[in-house]
């Protein structure tokens, strides 16, 4: 009753009524909601989110905008919309100074939304000051506003033409000015602002357009249309090409896992030098308390703790990756509502009673839906591409910045087709781990969910679906086993052919000399071969795997659908039941068809983390034991 009473003195103004809203043939929120919930809905948004943003604001500074037309008429915008709901307030004052008695929500949403239009206006002199070329809160905050307000405009256009006694000419003339400015303020926010002063895109010839594009375009990926344009017109040059995004540059990437595995190291030093654990009793033994100590902090070990590179690459790109953790929820529930309104959608036709806006509405539900689907899908692929290409970059980079000043003792442990091959293959092997390392918890999520539905849809016949999948689980793991073993002969083939290649080039006049070449290529093809018979096995392992878990979506349907007939003489396959079901399935086809993908490249990164000795030995040499320096060279300017 509270926000009845703020409604109505006598609060007889209901917050909701089903009978108004839902089941009738021309829908209508009742006045109560329309001035309360979507009036503070925006509000609320702005104010829960406010903080956070200022606070990003505040630790990332990207210069300084200029004062222009453009940013001029934002705030312009938002200083009206202020002016506007006090106004409201100030009417309100008055109506009651002459007798009448205005609801307190006249008093209350007013006020609301007038501090919520002062804290837009000084965000976005905050976000000029800061950078910022476009808001993507302020563009959500109007969007929400806009939104709200159509409802109740739709209302009192109808009221107006239904019922003109009832209208209130102040309240409906400042509202549709309101309505007019935050179209307007949409409309602005769409739009991006000039780059600041001394930023990089200032400076280049032709910077890439991402950065400064709009909040708007860079969800849809609209700035990249013009080089679409292009490439469609006539094939693409290099001129053609952009500069690369600043924040991707190997300056800026590499420099910060480096320092990352400097704080590894130092930490597992601090813990060698003051570790706890005893010398051997027969070296210590009469020693006194002053020399055992000294004993203690000198002598290593039995077993000293290595560094560990992917805690750094963890703490240098997790920040960034969890982004797309937030994106795949999103996505994973958002691919669940589908389902569920196309159940609803269903239900809508059978039942002829029920009101023929309830099909647009559901229709028009399910295609928004689907396009927030997709468009939280691309920017989870965005960030999780970017994320491993920054990973990428900074490994090769930390190698070849390392491998450029390694001692001669280093050098010993490995050779240049060594680096090399830890630059060029097994780098790009942990990229294309972190474009799919997310299934990990994702695939298992979205089986559970599909099954949870598909209980509440067919109930304990999907037991039999559930069957099916854990049979094929043994498969599976036999799979990776064989796998993983394959991986390993076949990097251990890889390094002996490098290695010998290798040696060859050095030796090449040698070779020459004795007329060696067939024999040397009778080694280096016997190397080759034995890998191509391990690379033809894992293709024959790959391709039964994928073959398994593309079938396991039709068999769980199969046997699904077999149990539920003929379980019971009263369960009917109707129109409902089937189609939601087979959504439900289509949906389980990914992460059964995904999850072989990233076994594998799970496979393949832990055989080169933990089972290629030489690779390992070789991260930890070159960054680890060279002391000397470079200082002439650009990479560590």
């Amino acid at each position: 009753m509270g926000l009845e009473r703020l409604c109505s003195p006598d609060g007889l103004d209901s917050l909701w009524d089903w009978n108004l809203t839902w089941h009738t043939e021309e829908p209508e929120l009742t006045q109560c909601f329309q001035n309360t919930v979507l009036a503070w809905l925006p509000c609320l948004y702005l104010w829960v989110c406010a903080p956070f943003y200022l606070f990003y604001l505040y630790r990332h500074n990207n210069g300084y905008i200029c004062m222009n037309h453009f940013n001029k008429a934002k705030t312009a915008v938002s200083l009206i919309l202020w002016i506007v709901c006090w106004a409201d307030v100030f009417y309100s004052f008055w109506e009651r100074s002459h007798g009448l008695v205005p609801a307190p929500v006249h008093f209350l949403s007013p006020t609301v939304l007038g501090i919520s239009m002062l804290l837009s206006g000084l965000l976005v002199q905050y976000e000029r000051m800061k950078g910022v070329q476009s808001s993507g809160v302020l563009l959500v905050f109007w969007l929400l506003a806009l939104l709200c307000a159509t409802v109740s405009f739709r209302s009192r256009v109808l009221q107006a033409l239904e019922q003109p006694s009832l209208v209130s000419v102040w309240r409906y003339t400042t509202f549709f000015i309101y309505y007019i400015l935050l179209l307007v303020a949409l409309v602005l926010s769409c739009l991006s602002d000039q780059p600041p002063l001394f930023s990089q895109a200032v400076k280049d010839t032709d910077p890439c357009p991402e950065p400064g594009a709009s909040f708007l375009s860079r969800i849809t990926f609209w700035w990249i249309s013009r080089m679409m344009v292009t490439g469609y017109k006539r094939p693409l040059v290099e001129s053609d090409l952009w500069s690369l995004n600043p924040d991707n540059r190997s300056h800026c990437v590499v420099p910060g896992l480096v320092q990352h595995w400097s704080r590894q190291r130092q930490k597992v030093q601090r813990s060698y030098m003051y570790s706890p654990k005893k010398a051997p009793q027969n070296e210590v033994k009469g020693a006194s308390a002053a020399d055992e100590s000294e004993i203690l902090i000198v002598r290593p070990p039995p077993q000293t703790k290595e560094p560990s590179l992917l805690w750094a690459l963890c703490l240098s790109f997790g920040p960034y990756f969890l982004i797309s953790c937030f994106y795949k929820i999103l996505h994973d529930v958002l691919m669940f509502v589908g389902p569920e309104i196309l159940r609803l959608l269903i239900s809508f036709v059978n039942n002829s009673n029920s009101p023929s806006w309830h099909g647009f509405f559901y229709t028009g539900l399910l295609f928004v839906c689907t396009c927030v689907q997709s468009l939280v899908l691309q920017q989870y692929f965005h960030v999780c591409l970017v994320s491993g290409m920054r990973v990428r970059t900074a490994i090769i980079g930390a190698v070849y910045r390392k491998a450029l000043v390694i001692t001669n003792a280093a050098r010993r442990s490995s050779t240049v087709g060594e680096m090399v091959n830890l630059m060029s293959v097994d780098a790009q092997r942990i990229m294309d781990l972190i474009t799919y390392i997310n299934m990990l918890w994702s695939a298992p999520l979205q089986v559970v969910l599909a099954l949870y539905f598909l209980w509440q849809t067919l109930g304990p016949s999907v037991l039999a679906g559930v069957a099916v999948m854990v049979l094929m689980v043994p498969v599976n793991a036999f799979i990776a086993m064989k796998t993983k073993a394959y991986q390993v002969a076949q990097m251990k083939s890889k390094d002996s052919r490098i290695k010998l290649m290798n040696e060859m080039l050095n030796g090449i006049k040698v070779l020459k000399l004795y007329a060696w070449e067939l024999a040397f290529q009778d080694k280096v093809s016997e190397i080759r071969q034995s890998e191509l018979k391990v690379l033809k096995k894992t293709a024959y392992l790959g391709a039964m795997s994928t073959f398994t878990w593309v079938c396991a979506p039709f068999l769980v349907a199969l046997s699904t659908f077999c149990v539920y007939v003929l379980s019971d003489e009263r369960n009917v396959l109707d129109a409902q039941k089937a189609f939601v079901s087979l959504a439900l399935f289509n949906i389980l086809r990914f992460p059964l068809n995904m999850l072989p993908m990233v076994i594998s490249s799970i496979v393949q990164v832990c055989s080169l983390l933990f089972y290629d000795t030489q690779l390992l030995l070789m991260t930890l040499v070159m960054l680890t034991y060279s002391q000397t320096t470079c200082p002439s060279h650009p990479m560590f300017l």
